[in-house]
């Protein structure tokens, strides 16, 4: 697989934000169109775009909803693969979503609850259209919007996600997310040596040289968010850097 850097456009209460560990008030970007933001990204390069609702993330109910069906029709016109997340708490959620045309669902708190989920959603759907997020904070996974930690790390929570059908996994280091602070590449290094099928990095990306490395850990692509967002490098630049080293 091609190693790809995925911009995200998270949104909140109808905006895309970019938030500091994920903590509601704490908003380091707000922009009032995630549309036009979305379309932006496409015209930058992006073969896949990360959309994450976090009002479904933090409370459970997919705010964002009317928002992400009009970037998914936009991102289906120009080959653009798009991945959801965010509140996907049920089997209808994630069906609804892949029936209108979402490449990858993401599901985080339901599947770590009822592993059985994905079991069924593999089944019905396909292995690649499953992606599980395992969050890690001070090494256990977080669920429930980075509410409540779980009792498993993520290596141990990879292998059954594995055995239950995911097709792929989403890793954040929550220790780094949003602090603009860099990577530590370890943890992601740990979950990809544990398993057998992709993975995907995010949290904590300031530099293009934090892509580099991700890179070299074997995974299969990287979500950037804040640095695109305040200008520490643009999305070319990061697809550039990645290209060269090819």
């Amino acid at each position: 697989m091609v190693f790809e850097v995925i911009p995200a456009v998270d949104m909140k209460d109808g905006k895309c934000v970019q938030l500091i560990q994920g903590q509601p008030g704490k908003e380091r970007v707000s922009l009032d169109d995630p549309i036009a933001v979305a379309k932006a990204w496409i015209r930058q390069g992006a073969r896949t775009l990360h959309l994450i609702d976090l009002d479904g993330a933090i409370e459970g109910e997919r705010k964002n909803k009317k928002l992400i069906e009009k970037i998914v029709a936009v991102a289906r016109k120009e080959g653009v693969s798009i991945q959801v997340g965010g509140g996907i708490r049920s089997y209808e959620d994630a069906a609804e979503l892949l029936e209108i045309g979402v490449d990858r669902v993401i599901l985080g708190t339901a599947a770590v609850e009822n592993p059985e989920l994905v079991v069924r959603l593999a089944r019905d759907f396909g292995s690649e259209h499953i992606n599980v997020a395992l969050d890690s904070k001070e090494g256990k996974v977080s669920i429930k919007g980075w509410t409540e930690l779980a009792d498993q790390t993520a290596p141990e929570l990879g292998k059954i996600m594995e055995e239950k059908g995911a097709g792929s996994i989403l890793f954040t280091n929550i220790d780094s997310e949003g602090l603009m602070e860099g990577i530590n590449a370890q943890p992601t290094i740990d979950l990809i040596q544990s398993v057998n099928i992709p993975v995907i990095a995010s949290g904590g990306v300031t530099t293009l040289h934090d892509i580099r490395i991700l890179k070299k850990t074997g995974a299969i692509g990287v979500v950037v968010g804040s640095a695109l967002y305040v200008g520490k490098f643009t999305l070319t630049e990061a697809i550039n850097t990645i290209s060269e080293e090819d």
